[in-house]
């Protein structure tokens, strides 16, 4: 039963009560009955008065909660004249004002997260209770190379991108360093926050493949420039102290057999070994500026299967390319993706040994360019040395032909990989 409805039957039955009391008591006696019945009425007015100064402030708070419920923290109430009321309307007041500042505030962090989690250079997956993808940003979709639609709601450890499967791996609080395509690196973490009670967890996706490119070529520059500084100094004197006894004729004059002669040239011919050995090194470092033109892609690669034709044929490997009928025009250096694109044949004829296949397929529509070779493929552990100065699969390989292709690539701002497609099917491809 409600409060208002026990005062009315109190009240209602009290005075019932009294007036019924009066009359058996005063019904011989006029006045006073008159008296009694004046002072009823009296009575049952200020009780009506007060009913009306109790109940209108709860209907006052009835609708302060109603408002409450509705989350509309704009409903205020003006003061009655009535201490108690005014009171208690004042402490409602006062906190209106605070839930709508704390409500305003709120608001504003939540906004303020969501552009700053929007616009962020670092990848952002949210994830639910069940660790179903919730909410991803747009630099997680650019890094996952997926839709929003075909992420949201699955279950991150039953996706298989690459990057998913190691995230099986974290626990909340961990970091771990990721290294795709022999060059694409990327640090993982994952961690958590409170959200009702309740742990969520999330994940953040940084690319480091600038930062750890830069410190590497900054790293082994500084090496091949001490290595080519020392060499060149060693070389150049000693190479001319044997030239100069070379075209002596004095010293040779009693050699019968030129082994003294002889030994010198091997020794001058392989300091000029090491000085072309050297050299090859020095590029990676004084890689100038792309000079960027228009050129056919179809004229360069005819270029570059004209030159390699001749070691292909020693190995019994056929080289495929069908020239289209428009041209199709790349901005590039000529000269640096022509050695990009011959380290990359190089390395397919190696790859294949003898009686294999390297097919050039273009895709106009996306621009990009694949070279394909029927070799021996790419193992898992290659995979994730690929690109790596020095690293080399052959036995007497210095690892300079794919560190030069991948300082090119950069060089004209490609996107580029090397990975086995399918069974004796491994493709370079190139994104211009």
């Amino acid at each position: 039963m409600k409060l208002r409805t026990k005062y009315i039957l109190f009240v209602t039955i009290l005075h019932l009560l009294t007036l019924g009391l009066t009359f058996f008591i005063f019904n011989e006696n006029r006045i006073f009955f008159i008296i009694s019945e004046t002072f009823i009425i009296i009575s049952l007015v200020i009780a009506i008065n007060l009913y009306g100064q109790l109940i209108r402030p709860i209907k006052m708070l009835l609708q302060g909660i109603e408002a409450l419920k509705d989350r509309d923290f704009n409903v205020k109430f003006l003061p009655t004249g009535k201490h108690e009321v005014d009171q208690l309307i004042n402490v409602y007041n006062k906190m209106i004002d605070e839930l709508r500042t704390e409500r305003t505030q709120q608001e504003e962090q939540h906004f303020f997260l969501e552009k700053l989690i929007y616009t962020s250079p670092t990848g952002i997956i949210i994830l639910d209770y069940n660790d179903c993808i919730q909410q991803l940003n747009p630099k997680a979709l650019l890094i996952l190379g997926l839709d929003e639609k075909e992420l949201t709601g699955n279950n991150i450890n039953e996706l298989q991108h690459p990057l998913f499967k190691q995230t099986k791996l974290l626990k909340a609080g961990d970091t771990i360093t990721v290294k795709l395509s022999g060059i694409t690196t990327y640090k993982l973490q994952k961690s958590h926050f409170i959200d009702r009670g309740f742990h969520r967890n999330f994940i953040m996706i940084e690319e480091l493949t600038a930062e750890i490119l830069a410190a590497e070529k900054n790293t082994y520059g500084k090496v091949i420039r001490m290595m080519a500084h020392e060499v060149n100094n060693t070389i150049g004197p000693v190479n001319s102290i044997i030239q100069s006894a070379l075209k002596s004729g004095e010293l040779w004059q009693h050699q019968a057999d030129n082994q003294l002669n002889n030994a010198l040239q091997v020794a001058f011919d392989r300091n000029q070994n090491l000085n072309h050995f050297m050299r090859n090194f020095a590029d990676l470092v004084k890689l100038p500026e792309a000079n960027k033109k228009q050129i056919d892609l179809n004229n360069l690669l005819s270029s570059v299967i004209e030159l390699m034709q001749i070691k292909a044929q020693e190995g019994h490997i056929q080289l495929i390319f069908e020239p289209f009928a428009q041209p199709f025009y790349i901005m590039a250096d000529v000269q640096q993706m022509e050695q990009a694109l011959i380290n990359i044949v190089k390395n397919a004829i190696e790859s294949i040994g003898s009686n294999g296949v390297i097919e050039f397929v273009v895709d106009t529509h996306d621009r990009k360019l694949m070279i394909i070779d029927n070799g021996k493929g790419i193992s898992n552990e290659q995979s994730m040395q690929l690109f790596t100065p020095f690293y080399s699969t052959k036995k007497d390989g210095q690892g300079i032909g794919l560190t030069l292709v991948r300082e090119i690539m950069l060089n004209h701002s490609f996107e580029f990989s090397l990975k086995t497609i399918a069974e004796r099917q491994t493709a370079f491809t190139i994104s211009f």
